[in-house]
């Protein structure tokens, strides 16, 4: 009785005091919390739209960066658990897919006896484990009708994102560093172009291999719902289309050049692995470049974009940056070469072990060039960045995790003949190539795009067990 008569004059207090704002958030937030802790999986439909506009909202707390995304995180996964030990919720299904980043993980604690700053080791560990934690939650906890309108989602908030990117372009909003011309860079809520395009790389296979079921109409969904309702199944297929368009034109608009390769590299994988259909489109995608090949030759393309696709291959084969004068035409260009040649010092002074996991920019005044003394906080090059941060072991790792992460995405691609399944498996395909071309350039696992990339593993996971079926993981449906 003395609690329902606190809460009551709390509330009081909170009505005649706060301002308008602040209720209404309290109140969403309130709303939001007892439907998480009610089914935890409910959040999924809210992260989605907060791993691009959560940095929107966010604090510094030392060296880590905690917001809406961290924060429905948490209280998903914790929620979940307490259910979990509650109501004694056993599951017999392995998550397969998180297993390697388990192994990745303890393959980076060796590094950890060189690191200078144990709070970067502990952001990038506990990244890590969120990735494991979150595919094995959606794995477990997500019911397969959910699969569907949490696709759709994760496609809507892409296409949220691309358009203010297209606007940002259009319109010539944002920082007078990223003008082109009468346009500029698209760079969304990301404050960089490159993370931006390299989101919307996530999202564009995921479109693609959804939209291309619309090749074979005929198909029934394999989920088991009625005929009657497959209209949703067409109208997710047909938003797919458009999200593809959309965010395929943003990421021609961001202007970055790793986000063109990795995306180019997905619709060539996605193309091939779809069906003799794709491997068409793909021929025809061939023989569009051959032409823009030759039209560029001749000055019929945009210079300007001509000059973005060839312009480093003028530094092919450099081994020392600093002998390079630096100008306004080649200072990315540059940049990015002298934090690759300072993660390859680091490497060679530290060839097992590295400097320490997450430590990269800790490490990085000891082996900066003259003229770049400032650190980026990665080298520019995941590949790079985790040998010299965990050495060769730590690299080995990597690889192992996201080759046999691939290696099961496509015995599921290839086994299963649901048609949602097979769109969910082709589109994390074209996610992982997107990742891995894009990474040689850059750094995608920031932003909370793991989180993305956890999601979709978790989801294909989850979605094999149908029925008691195996699915090439040696379980069955519980």
């Amino acid at each position: 009785m003395l609690a329902l008569i606190a809460c009551t004059v709390m509330a009081s207090l909170a009505l005649a005091l706060l301002p308008l704002t602040w209720l209404v958030l309290g109140l969403v937030g309130s709303i939001v919390f007892v439907l998480v802790l009610v089914r935890p999986y409910l959040a999924l439909y809210l992260v989605a739209f907060a791993i691009p506009f959560g940095s929107l909202f966010e604090i510094e707390i030392g060296p880590v960066s905690v917001g809406v995304t961290e924060g429905l995180v948490g209280l998903m996964l914790a929620a979940w658990l307490a259910r979990y030990v509650a109501f004694e919720q056993a599951s017999t299904r392995k998550s397969a897919f998180a297993v390697p980043v388990v192994v990745f993980v303890t393959a980076t604690l060796y590094s950890l006896l060189n690191a200078t700053s144990l709070p970067l080791a502990a952001k990038e560990l506990v990244k890590w484990l969120e990735v494991a934690a979150v595919i094995v939650f959606v794995h477990r906890a997500v019911p397969p009708r959910h699969l569907r309108p949490i696709v759709a989602s994760l496609l809507a908030a892409g296409l949220l994102q691309a358009t203010l990117g297209i606007y940002q372009f259009v319109t010539q909003s944002g920082p007078e560093g990223f003008l082109l011309g009468r346009f500029m860079r698209a760079y969304g809520t990301f404050q960089q172009p490159n993370p931006f395009a390299g989101y919307l790389g996530l999202v564009a296979p995921l479109a693609l291999a959804f939209a291309l079921n619309l090749l074979s109409p005929q198909a029934g969904t394999g989920t088991g719902h009625a005929v009657g309702r497959d209209v949703w199944q067409h109208r997710l297929e047909w938003f797919s289309l458009i999200t593809l368009v959309v965010v395929s034109a943003a990421i021609g608009m961001s202007w970055s050049r790793g986000a063109w390769l990795g995306f180019a590299a997905a619709v060539v994988v996605v193309g091939v692995a779809q069906s003799r259909r794709g491997r068409f489109v793909f021929a025809a995608l061939l023989t569009v470049v051959a032409i823009s090949g030759v039209l560029a030759g001749a000055a019929a393309l945009p210079q300007p974009v001509v000059q973005r696709l060839t312009g480093f291959t003028a530094f092919i084969g450099v081994s020392d940056t600093a002998a390079i004068e630096v100008s306004d035409e080649n200072y990315a260009a540059l940049e990015r070469l002298a934090h690759w040649q300072s993660a390859l010092e680091m490497w060679r002074d530290h060839p097992w072990l590295g400097v320490g996991f997450g430590n990269y920019g800790a490490a990085y005044s000891q082996y900066a060039l003259a003229k770049w003394p400032a650190a980026l906080g990665h080298a520019h090059n995941y590949y790079l960045n985790i040998a010299a941060e965990t050495g060769l072991l730590g690299l080995i790792a990597y690889l192992l995790l996201w080759g046999l992460v691939a290696w099961r995405v496509w015995r599921i691609f290839q086994s299963t003949k649901d048609r949602n399944v097979r769109a969910l498996a082709l589109g994390a395909l074209g996610m992982l190539v997107h990742v891995s071309v894009h990474n040689v350039v850059d750094n995608l696992w920031v932003h909370n795009m793991y989180i993305y990339v956890a999601i979709v593993l978790g989801l294909l996971q989850g979605s094999t067990v149908r029925e008691g079926q195996r699915q090439g993981y040696g379980y069955r449906s519980t």
